[in-house]
Formats: structure tokens, C-alpha cells, sequence
């Protein structure tokens, strides 16, 4: 039997690896476009957001003759006014036009008001709904509710009051989280690319194996041989795991290179992905393999073409991905009865592995056991169905 498995085995990983075209496909834009363009989307959305910071406030005041102390504050904390002439309708008018991103009213009675020790209003003018601005508006707000604030303590102090009258609490805060549990917040979905570029590492081979051969007519005589069709399928099944495997070498070779290059420590964030956490991940991945391996294979052998064949699995594909969605969504915490769930196991202690967290034993033995399970019960599934005569179309 071993010996019959082997043989399928070898075949099925030769007749793949001289299709040049399929093999770049699934050990090239996946396991390797898929991590450097992640490295890139990130490290560009560093750049932006610590230029953003670094460069001056740009706000268009109107009425900046009326203030001209807050206007000196917005001066000294890295803001850039740009006056103009504006009453609150056409403030209204450019920014939702796009001609200015927010703006600044400061209405004629300003001062008085101010002088006289009263509420002095100012109308910061926005579109809550254009979100390229919304970073700006922050940064206003922000320096407004801080002139705000100085301003108040001024004039108590003014009046002979402490101004800590005012404020019977103190809200302190205190951030427990470590360089490697904040970096999680920038690669949490490292895992959604890991199971996709598996997947995608074996999803030709799945195809090509089944409803390819049926396409080809080349499954029929095949069946025929004197071999048990639950060993051809077997070999079938290895083959495409021993893709997805170096799939999944190749992408964990790939992040732990790319992330060399990400400026998380601009962020005071580090990424804890080094040969330990990669060979880690590696060994918790490998049942994996089989699960989706069989998978692929069983949903393919329902299908009557090659063309046919990847429209589903590429639907299939998504299903693994789907758990860690809902981890993201609901902020899931690890747990032993969430490791029994392929994917979503394989998520969340890949998660702690790069927050550098301490994991219990019991969690990776469950989340491997559980996909290995599922892996064979499904291989089993697949020996089934290629013993159907309807296999043949």
C-alpha cells in the first residue's frame, strides 16, 4: 500500500513541478507577492502617518485678526494659518467642495466676549464624511480644546482660585502593552495571508488532479489500474500537501525578510517574528496542510472541468479565512474550546506567539490534533467519493 501511494505520490509532484507556469503562480504571487506587498502597505502607511505628524497643521482661518492671541498658540504648536475671507455659508460651501480640507471661523465679537469673560464661540468648520480629512480635523480640534483649557486656568487663577477646583479627577493613563503586543495591532492579519498563500500553494495541483484528469480523460484509465482508488486519491492528496507545505515555507521565509523593513520602531513597535516564532508557526501550520489539501480535493471531484473546478475553490478558499474575520470582528481572546476550531486556533496563537505571550501546551496540542482530525476525516471523505462510478461523469 505504501508503495502504491508512493508512486502516486511522486507522479502527481513531478507532473506539477514541470508546469512552470502553475508552479510560479502558486509559490510565487502568493507566498512571495503576497508578504512584501504587505510589508510595503504597511510601511507606506507609516511614512504617511509620521510625515503627517512631523508637518505643520495647514488650517485657513477667517477673522484671525479677531484672535490674534489663539492665533499665536496655533502658530506655536506647529500650525501653519493660511487666512482667507469667509463668512460661515461659504466656509461651508469650500469645504464641502473641496476647496479647503476644514476651516477656522472666528466671529467679529470674539474678543469682546473673551475680554469680558464670557464664552467666546469659534465655528470649526468640516465634512465628517470625507475621511482624508478627518486626521486634520483631530489635530484642530485637539489644539482648540487645549487653548480651551489653558485658557480656563488662566482665569481662575486670575480670580485667586485653584484651578485644580475644577478638576476633582484625574485620569492618568497607564498602557500595559508591550513593543510586540502593539505591532499585533498593524499584522494581526499576517495569519488571514499565511492560510490564503497555502492554499493557494496547492489549489492547482487540487484542480489538475481531479477535474483536470477528468477534463483530460485521463482519470478514467487511471481508476481502472489494479489499485485502490483510496490509494491513488491518497497519493493525490500528499502531493498537493507537500506544495502547500513550501508554500508555506516560502511565506514565512518571506515575512520574516520583509519585516525587516517595516518602520514599527518609529511607532515604538516591534515585530517578534524571528527563527523561533517562524519555525513555531511552521509546526502549528503543517496539520493544516492536510485539512485543506482534502478539502480542495473533495469539493473538486464534484465538479466536471478545470475551469469549473477553480470557480468553486476559489469560493472554498475563502471559508478557512472566514474565522479569523470574526476574531478581528469581535476582539475573540484565546481559549481551549475556541482551539478547536482550524483556522481560528491557528489565529489567535500565532497572535500571542507574536506578542511574545506565554501560551499553555495545551492549546497548540489541541488546535493541531483538531485540524489533523479533520484533515484525515475529510482525506477519508475523498477515498469515499472517488469510489462512486459517478466519479467518471
Amino acid at each position: 500500500m505504501k508503495s502504491r501511494i508512493g508512486t502516486v505520490f511522486r507522479k502527481e509532484v513531478l507532473d506539477n513541478f514541470r508546469d512552470r507556469r502553475s508552479l510560479m503562480s502558486a509559490l510565487f504571487f502568493g507566498p512571495l507577492f503576497g508578504p512584501f506587498l504587505f510589508a510595503i502597505m504597511i510601511s507606506f502607511a507609516l511614512d504617511k502617518h509620521v510625515s503627517e505628524v512631523d508637518e505643520p497643521l495647514q488650517l485657513p482661518v477667517s477673522g484671525a485678526d479677531n484672535a490674534p492671541n489663539l492665533i499665536a498658540f496655533l502658530e506655536r504648536s506647529n500650525t501653519e494659518i493660511v487666512k482667507i475671507e469667509a463668512d460661515l455659508d461659504s466656509a461651508r460651501i469650500k469645504v464641502r467642495d473641496g476647496e479647503h480640507d476644514l476651516a477656522l471661523i472666528i466671529p467679529a465679537g470674539f474678543g469682546e466676549n473673551f475680554s469680558a469673560g464670557q464664552p467666546a464661540v469659534v465655528r470649526l468648520v468640516s465634512d465628517s464624511a470625507n475621511n482624508n480629512t478627518a486626521k486634520d480635523v483631530r489635530r484642530a480640534r485637539a489644539l482648540l480644546d487645549a487653548y480651551q483649557r489653558r485658557m480656563g486656568m488662566l482665569r481662575l487663577q486670575a480670580r485667586g482660585l485653584n484651578p485644580t477646583t475644577v478638576m476633582p479627577v484625574i485620569v492618568e493613563d497607564v498602557d500595559v502593552s508591550t513593543p510586540t503586543g502593539r505591532s499585533v495591532i498593524l499584522l494581526g492579519m499576517m495569519t488571514y495571508f499565511v492560510i490564503f498563500s497555502m492554499l493557494m500553494g496547492g489549489l492547482y495541483l487540487a484542480i489538475d488532479t481531479t477535474a483536470g484528469e477528468r477534463e483530460r480523460g485521463s482519470l478514467e484509465p487511471l481508476l481502472t489500474l489494479p489499485v485502490p482508488r483510496s490509494d491513488l486519491i491518497i497519493g493525490k492528496i500528499l502531493a498537493t500537501c507537500v506544495y502547500m507545505i513550501t508554500s508555506l515555507a516560502v511565506t514565512l521565509l518571506a515575512f520574516s525578510v520583509s519585516l525587516q523593513f517595516v518602520p514599527l520602531e518609529e511607532l515604538g513597535m516591534t515585530a517578534n517574528f524571528g527563527p523561533s516564532v517562524v519555525i513555531r508557526i511552521f509546526l502549528l501550520m503543517l496539520p493544516f496542510a492536510l485539512l485543506g489539501a482534502a478539502l480542495m480535493t473533495c469539493v473538486a471531484s464534484f465538479t466536471k472541468s478545470y475551469k469549473e473546478a477553480q470557480t468553486y475553490l476559489t469560493v472554498v478558499m475563502l471559508v478557512p479565512t472566514l474565522p479569523i474575520l470574526f476574531a478581528a470582528i469581535r476582539t475573540v481572546k484565546p481559549d481551549l474550546s475556541y482551539m478547536m476550531v482550524p483556522s481560528l486556533s491557528q489565529h489567535l496563537i500565532i497572535t500571542d506567539l507574536m506578542k511574545a505571550e506565554p501560551i499553555p501546551l495545551a492549546y497548540p496540542l489541541v488546535s493541531m490534533g483538531s485540524t489533523l482530525l479533520l484533515g484525515l476525516l475529510l482525506t477519508a471523505l475523498a477515498a469515499r467519493l472517488y469510489k462512486r462510478e459517478g466519479i467518471l461523469g
